[in-house]
């Protein structure tokens, strides 16, 4: 047996034991109460039904009568005088008798009493009843009854109460083995399986746990297990997305600079390669600074100051960075704001958020096309749609387009740069202001990011 198993089994065995033991100890003080107070009614009844009789007919046939009956029984019956001397004996009257006799109260109730109830110590219990006729106490009857009938009775109690707690014991014990492993099966698996994660296996299996809160952990540590899978597939592939991402500029930047050295390279080509060289430099300085970003909010250490800003000369001053290169690639850029909207953001990150959002749309439109940027309030809430005109995502790759380094490109081409982090880092920076962000999207008919800002 395992160790919880036994701490568990003794625990239960200890707390059953006690119970049970005060259980039994009250029953058993119950019944012997019970059994002594029903012999002694029943001695006192008898010594009555005599003196009922000698009341009705006080004659020596009777007394005779009485006493010949009492001699075939293991009770003794005593007739006295008022004065205490003997009239009738059943049974030769022993010293112990005569002292309990002694003991007579003055006043007897003619009810009768009990002299002697010490079953324990005496030979003998005893009552008392009087014989009253025509209002005179003319006699007291006496019983007697051995106390080893009791003893008898109270060894056989005590045989039977032995024997049900040692068959008490047995079934208590078969049933806290079965109890315990029953309970600790589960966490005894439970365990196993959290082994076999902390070295790395993390397609463990457990089998139906129940619906209880072991069952509960069990689903816990099953969505544990499959969390880390997630997780260090991602870490995986994360890494290797990362080394592809430093790999390629760093081949572009150490290839051209091999052929800018040669000596027999004009100053046209150096020219050529150099700017290469640079603006590889400038996408690997920008990779660096989002992986900054990305761990930054990961550790939750990146901070988020909110302001209240009038979102029309926010929008308008974001339109005029942006729009120079828009120009250059003969495209157009709109704005839709209401003069009375404001928001509490933070100026500075959600700018960010904004020509992100931008710089997707200008990368994947073509020239002659226009970007449109509304902002409303709907519903209390800040709505902020930024929608191109450009080639569209297709369906399939939607639901993956927030994931770190995931590109509809596939090629990776150089002409549209960027590094796949640009929209994970928009969807943490939202959700940091508190708002969501949905992406719809058809092929050749554009591409519609929309925000919302739950806090307005």
């Amino acid at each position: 047996m395992n160790r919880i198993s036994l701490k568990i089994g003794l625990l239960f065995f200890l707390a059953i034991c006690v119970l049970e033991g005060i259980s039994m100890f009250l029953l058993h003080n119950n019944i012997i109460h019970s059994r002594v107070h029903e012999e002694l009614s029943a001695l006192q009844t008898r010594g009555n039904n005599h003196r009922d009789v000698l009341e009705a007919s006080f004659q020596e046939d009777t007394v005779m009568h009485i006493a010949m009956m009492e001699a075939r029984t293991d009770t003794q019956v005593v007739l006295t005088k008022p004065d205490g001397s003997i009239y009738m004996s059943s049974n030769k009257v022993t010293d112990e008798m005569k002292s309990i006799m002694k003991s007579k109260p003055k006043n007897v109730p003619h009810e009768g009493t009990i002299l002697e109830e010490d079953w324990k110590h005496a030979n003998n219990i005893a009552s008392i009843s009087p014989v009253v006729i025509d209002g005179k106490i003319t006699g007291y009857v006496y019983m007697f009854q051995t106390t080893q009938k009791i003893r008898d009775l109270i060894s056989g109690l005590n045989r039977h109460f032995l024997l049900a707690g040692l068959l008490s014991l047995i079934f208590m014990i078969i049933i806290i083995i079965f109890l315990t492993r029953a309970v600790t099966q589960p966490l005894i698996q439970i365990s196993a399986a959290t082994k076999r994660i902390s070295k790395g296996e993390l397609s463990v299996s457990l089998p139906k746990l129940g619906k209880d809160e072991i069952g509960d952990l069990g689903k816990a540590i099953k969505v544990l297990a499959n969390d880390l899978e997630i997780l260090k597939n991602e870490r995986n592939e994360f890494l290797s997305s990362i080394s592809h991402e430093l790999r390629t500029p760093l081949t572009y930047i150490k290839g051209y600079a091999d052929i800018a050295r040669r000596k027999d390279t004009d100053n046209v080509d150096k020219d050529k390669y150099l700017e290469i060289i640079h603006e590889e430099s400038v996408k690997l300085s920008k990779l660096v600074i989002e992986l900054f970003h990305l761990a930054k909010m990961d550790e939750n250490s990146f901070s988020i100051e909110k302001e209240e800003i009038h979102l029309l000369p926010y929008f308008q001053t974001i339109i005029e960075k942006v729009t120079p290169a828009l120009w250059e690639n003969k495209m157009r850029l709109e704005l839709d704001c209401a003069e009375h909207l404001y928001a509490s953001i933070d100026p500075i990150r959600f700018e960010q958020v904004v020509l992100n959002l931008l710089d997707n749309a200008r990368k994947y439109s073509e020239p002659n096309t226009k970007i449109m940027v509304s902002v409303f309030e709907f519903q209390e809430r800040i709505h902020i749609k930024v929608q191109d005109e450009g080639k569209g995502i297709p369906e399939e790759d939607l639901p993956r387009i927030f994931e770190r380094f995931y590109r509809v490109d596939k090629s990776r081409a150089r002409a549209l740069g960027g590094t796949g982090l640009g929209l994970s880092i928009v969807k943490q920076l939202v959700e940091a202001h508190g708002g969501t962000i949905e992406v719809i999207s058809s092929q050749n008919a554009g591409t519609t990011f929309e925000i919302v800002l739950l806090e307005n």
